[in-house]
């Protein structure tokens, strides 16, 4: 007979591959076994943790709130056993198999896209497979290992460890400055006179707030523009046109303005920082994969000066 503590981690091999695969009958199909025999194994898992791990319905599966709890915990526990029996077994080299990141697309364009060839061929067994969203969503549930976010973290159980500061720049194309005019200070822009290209907040739905700030001194203003965008990309391109004035990240204007793209409108109010953040689950037992990416990012980002003051290397934190 099997012990309690074989029984134990048999389930929660199951439980990870139900997380994994979405349903029950995915992840029986994953493992060889019956759908009834998937359930009753996670039903027995549930029994010996006093806890329930799944909201289920007849077409899908969802973590309750104590299952993403308990998956956060284990998965990274896992992860460095299957590692620490790769290398026992002298198998390929631990950094290997599919790394999903949410990656912010400025990011990517700016700094990473330029330097990843160097990455991806010291790690030949690695894939990397990136997916570009308006916001950090659900990490574990949505299946990625890393997310490279812009704005301060929110509280979770994620680990967030900050990369850089940014600045913001307010900005116009010649074009538009041909058309409109140029505005003489912030206040101008809440004219009619004036065009502006809103960006939506992901968190609220909608456009952030255009702030200005000075040393000690800040101001907000109502800009109430017609046009809003969710893609960095877009309101580039809009800007570029010459459809509009935009606040955006240093750097991902910077070079434009150096080459005489764009135009900052107000150099004097500099002093907004935006920072950029990469989230994962946990600090423990940390995938060899991740870490490897990890410290990329870091020496990526330290090297960087482009839009960011030189921060220190810090500590991982709890949020």
């Amino acid at each position: 007979m099997r012990s309690s503590s074989e029984k134990l981690s048999s389930g929660i091999g199951v439980f990870a591959a139900v997380v994994d695969a979405g349903t029950f009958a995915a992840a029986s199909e994953a493992l060889g076994m019956s759908p009834p025999g998937v359930s009753r194994a996670i039903a027995r898992l549930e029994k010996r943790l006093k806890i329930r791990l799944f909201y289920r319905t007849t077409r899908s599966v969802s973590l309750t709130e104590e299952g993403r709890r308990f998956y956060e915990q284990v998965m990274p526990h896992l992860a460095g056993l299957e590692e620490a029996a790769a290398a026992a077994a002298g198998g390929a080299s631990a950094v290997r198999g599919k790394l999903r990141i949410n990656l912010d697309p400025v990011f990517y364009r700016t700094i990473l896209g330029q330097q990843l060839d160097a990455f991806m061929d010291a790690h030949p067994d690695l894939e990397i497979e990136f997916i570009g969203r308006d916001s950090l969503g659900d990490l574990v549930m949505d299946g990625f290992d890393l997310a490279v976010r812009f704005g301060e973290p929110r509280a979770s159980t994620l680990i967030a460890r900050k990369l850089l500061d940014t600045g913001v720049v307010t900005v116009a194309a010649p074009s538009y400055i041909a058309r409109w005019g140029r505005p003489a200070k912030p206040e101008d822009l809440e004219s009619r006179s004036h065009r502006c290209l809103e960006f939506r907040n992901p968190e609220t739905g909608k456009p952030f707030q255009w702030e200005f700030h000075r040393k000690r001194k800040r101001i907000v203003v109502d800009t109430r523009g017609r046009l809003t965008v969710n893609d960095p990309g877009a309101l580039l391109n809009a800007c570029l046109a010459g459809s509009g004035i935009a606040q955006m990240l240093r750097l991902g204007a910077e070079h434009l303005i150096a080459d005489g793209r764009l135009i900052d409108l107000f150099p004097e109010w500099a002093d907004e920082r935006y920072p950029l953040y990469v989230y994962y689950p946990s600090r423990h037992h940390v995938p060899a994969k991740t870490r490897a990416f990890l410290d990329f990012l870091v020496e990526l980002t330290r090297d960087n000066p482009r839009g960011s003051a030189r921060i220190p290397m810090p500590s991982p934190i709890d949020r």
